[in-house]
């Protein structure tokens, strides 16, 4: 299926064409040329890269990469592929998982926005996760700054699943100033993508990965977004695979208000005030009560270490990293880590600049 995949010019509708044919990946290799060339849109060009097998030791390379790196991987023919994306007609062959993910029975929604959130949008982003907990929605985004991280973290905060989707392979991770929440999304999900672990960043590979944030979901919410941006394409997808989509409205003075209010002026999203706004559109109700996390009983788990920075940001505004470190007396490198841990918990929360607060 890797050899598949890596077809030059076949496409994802192509392969999957060819696999409902003829049934199976190594099949496909071996079909005599004149019964492919009865099937439409597979044409001679096509068939002499099929003919070629140059994928093979490509394929042989990746798939020791994925056995090293624990990394599953399914195909659309497979029953552990995603349902939902299943039905989108551009879905992609493979999906590389990293992770626990579980979706079978669950409620999923992708939340997108701007890199550059308001305090406003960060704050609807975080109330709206807390107030969906009881339903046990997994939250999906693409991982990136502002209002996908905001999302993802509010969702291992409140002790939901959540998937990012990323726009590039395992060998990596964009951006890179996220790598320190990987084992924390890992372990309270995971990551999904279609690229192998080589492929390099491309503009393109980031329009490709917006079309499985909405496809694996039964709803796409913006929170915050310019006139332009990669969040309104993913609303377009969404509303192309006839999914749901809810925009969060804003003033018509702010400038990352205007993608939203345009999406619902033209009626290509639902107005989102709140999460009962989305419960009812979705006629969503609650089966299995999950119950908040209480932040008093979270801080008796805490460390002696992180007991010290908390009773320390307990009595200042916003403090710089190596400030709490100096402070503290803590080496800067530890610090850092059990800061992550600690907004995990949702004890505290960073700012721009490196700062730190309680919560």
């Amino acid at each position: 299926m890797l050899a598949l995949q890596r077809v030059s010019n076949l496409g994802d509708a192509s392969a999957k064409k060819l696999l409902g044919v003829v049934g199976s990946a190594e099949a496909i290799f071996h079909e005599k040329k004149s019964n492919l060339l009865k099937i439409d849109g597979i044409g001679p060009q096509k068939i002499l890269q099929l003919e070629a097998h140059q994928q093979l030791p490509e394929a042989e390379t990746e798939l020791e990469f994925i056995k090293a790196n624990n990394i599953a991987y399914c195909s659309f023919i497979d029953k552990e592929y995603p349902e939902k994306l299943k039905h989108c007609h551009d879905a992609p062959l493979l999906l590389f998982q990293k992770g626990n993910i579980d979706l079978i029975g669950k409620k999923i929604i992708s939340i997108v926005g701007t890199r550059k959130a308001t305090t406003h949008g960060i704050e609807f982003c975080e109330q709206l996760i807390r107030d969906l907990v009881p339903l046990g929605p997994i939250i999906v985004s693409g991982f990136a700054y502002g209002i996908d991280i905001t999302a993802q973290k509010a969702a291992m905060q409140n002790g939901l699943q959540t998937i990012g989707c990323l726009a590039h392979g395992f060998s990596r991770m964009y951006p890179r100033a996220h790598q320190r929440y990987v084992p924390s999304v890992e372990s309270h999900g995971g990551f999904l993508t279609e690229f192998w672990s080589g492929e390099a960043f491309e503009r393109n590979n980031f329009l490709k990965r917006n079309r499985i944030i909405a496809g694996l979901s039964e709803a796409t919410i913006v929170i915050e977004s310019a006139e332009k941006g990669g969040s309104l394409v993913t609303a377009d997808i969404a509303n192309s695979y006839h999914r749901d989509v809810f925009a969060v409205p804003g003033r018509t003075s702010d400038v990352l208000s205007k993608g939203c209010n345009d999406l619902i002026k033209s009626q290509q999203a639902h107005l989102l005030h709140s999460a009962a706004d989305l419960i009812y559109m979705l006629g969503w109700s609650v089966e299995k009560p999950a119950p908040r996390p209480i932040q008093t009983q979270l801080f008796v788990t805490l460390s002696e270490e992180e007991k010290t920075i908390y009773n320390y940001l307990n009595t200042k505004d916003k403090v710089l990293l190596d400030t709490i470190a100096i402070d503290c007396k803590l080496p800067t490198y530890k610090v850092a880590s059990l800061l992550l841990t600690m907004e995990l918990k949702g004890l505290i929360k960073p700012s721009p600049g490196n700062l730190f607060q309680i919560v």
